[in-house]
């Protein structure tokens, strides 16, 4: 959870997963669903995927033990060198070097390695420099420490320098160039993409979900249908299956930006209140907010959230073309009704090829 996540955001889902989960053999035998609701918020969430599906290699092979040896380590999914490393010289006090975020700082800054960590010629030189300072005594407790030095002291900008033990040593520091290291990679453009959302709402308040393939954005996780912005909202919801006589009425939404890692996603959901469940969506799953155990990403989990925002000001998006009655009755809701489970794993529609192949 750590990976790309801050202590103080990881540590409440950490609790919960491992109150839920507390062992490999636990982590195994658990639905990729469960594991990814327990994630839901965190992003990154092909690491929780690679979790998953590394404990299911540990049951398999290695008896539910985890291996103790980096070089198995490093071949279960998501456990890369540094992490087969950790796991190596915290958990069973064999030297192994690390090099994190943080650790890379304190060695650019140390020894004021030139070039941007995510260059080949930079990440040998600071691997080179982690292997050299890695003692042969307590590297549980230098590992530990290197880390919490770069993350507490040796931070990203305004460096605590006279608070830091190597001060004295640290050649950034005594060309007054502390905050030029590491030297940061060139920047590329941001892109921005525009996406529909169909937001289906049945008569009775639960929404309709549909599970993403299992990679690129969103991989695995349940989010509302996904359509070409460019189009009408009669055709999205064709595609779907939708016949217009189902519809009771539709809303256009707020369009809101959600920044990934390297592009921006304007959110633009259609809010749709239904007369009845159209078959043609009988593969996706039915959920009311709050009482499901799917796995959602933090935009659908907002979507979803918003249906209820939507019910009480959706004249203005009324197709009178198709019939769909513009007067706003609430829908009955029938609390405490469980969510229909999904007997297959769907496609999700309206995904472009890039989407799919995208990697997070």
């Amino acid at each position: 959870m750590l990976q790309q996540t801050r202590v103080e955001t990881a540590a409440p889902y950490f609790e919960r997963f491992t109150a839920r989960l507390p062992n490999i053999p636990a982590l195994a035998a658990a639905p990729l669903d469960d594991v990814l609701h327990l994630w839901s918020g965190l992003g990154y969430y092909a690491r929780a995927r690679n979790l998953h599906a590394a404990a299911r290699i540990v049951a398999r092979r290695h008896g539910g033990a985890l291996p103790t040896d980096q070089r198995t380590l490093e071949t279960l999914p998501g456990i890369g060198r540094t992490t087969a490393a950790a796991i190596v010289c915290q958990a069973h006090g064999r030297r192994a070097a690390i090099l994190d975020g943080n650790v890379k700082r304190v060695l650019a800054r140390c020894h004021r390695v030139a070039g941007a960590p995510t260059s080949s010629a930079t990440a040998r030189a600071l691997w080179r420099l982690a292997e050299a300072h890695t003692p042969r005594r307590r590297v549980a407790d230098y590992a530990q420490a290197i880390m919490d030095l770069g993350a507490t002291v040796c931070l990203r900008r305004q460096p605590r320098c006279q608070a830091c033990p190597l001060a004295q040593t640290c050649e950034a520091r005594a060309a007054g160039e502390a905050e030029r290291y590491p030297e940061p990679a060139p920047r590329r453009p941001r892109r921005v993409e525009r996406r529909r959302f169909l937001v289906l709402a049945d008569a009775n308040g639960f929404r309709f979900v549909e599970r993403r393939p299992p990679r690129g954005l969103w991989g695995g996780l349940w989010t509302p249908p996904e359509g070409d912005a460019a189009l009408a909202t009669e055709e999205c919801l064709a595609a779907l299956g939708v016949d217009p006589a189902d519809v009771r009425r539709i809303a256009p939404g707020a369009v809101f930006r959600h920044a990934f890692t390297h592009f921006d996603l304007d959110v633009a959901p259609t809010h749709v209140q239904l007369r009845r469940r159209p078959p043609a969506l009988a593969d996706g799953a039915w959920i009311r907010p709050g009482e499901h155990a799917l796995g959602l990403s933090a935009v659908a989990a907002k979507l979803i959230k918003r249906q209820d925002a939507a019910d009480e000001n959706v004249g203005a998006g009324v197709l009178a073309r198709t019939g769909v009655d513009s007067r706003l009755q609430a829908a009955p809701s029938r609390r405490g009704a469980p969510a229909t489970r999904p007997r297959s794993a769907p496609t999700a529609r309206g995904v472009s090829r890039a989407e799919r192949g995208r990697r997070r």
